[in-house]
């Protein structure tokens, strides 16, 4: 019942969040599944390790593909994604925690870059 409880309280988070929260709780995604990879190439689960590291690409995909392309930083991001997709695309093919950790580095400056501007503006 608990876990029911928190898939709803999760779905009406997400239903429920701004443009820009939902950019946030992208970034933490692509950062929870790439240390759920870390943790499963330590146990040997190479299955766990490839999904959970198609789960952080495809949200770095989703990030790319939603640029907006009339700020000139677009340019900036995109050159950071493709970085981050082809490390993640390397870190999959070779199961090596150090080239996550090389992404995630780059995924949590996104995000806290992402929380400053999200905290600039609320403060206008």
């Amino acid at each position: 019942m608990n876990n029911n409880m928190a898939n709803a309280y999760q779905r009406n988070a997400i239903m429920t969040a701004t443009p820009a929260e939902l950019t946030l709780m992208l970034y933490e995604g692509a950062i929870k599944f790439c240390n759920i990879a870390i943790v499963a190439i330590e146990k040997k689960d190479i299955e766990k390790a490839n999904a959970n590291i198609k789960k952080a690409q495809a949200i770095i995909n989703e990030l790319r593909v939603t640029l907006d392309h009339k700020y000139s930083v677009w340019e900036d991001f995109e050159r950071v994604y493709d970085y981050i997709a082809r490390r993640l695309l390397d870190a999959n093919l070779q199961k090596d925690i150090e080239i996550i950790e090389d992404a995630l580095k780059y995924i949590r400056e996104m995000r806290d870059a992402w929380k400053e501007v999200m905290r600039l503006n609320s403060a206008k």
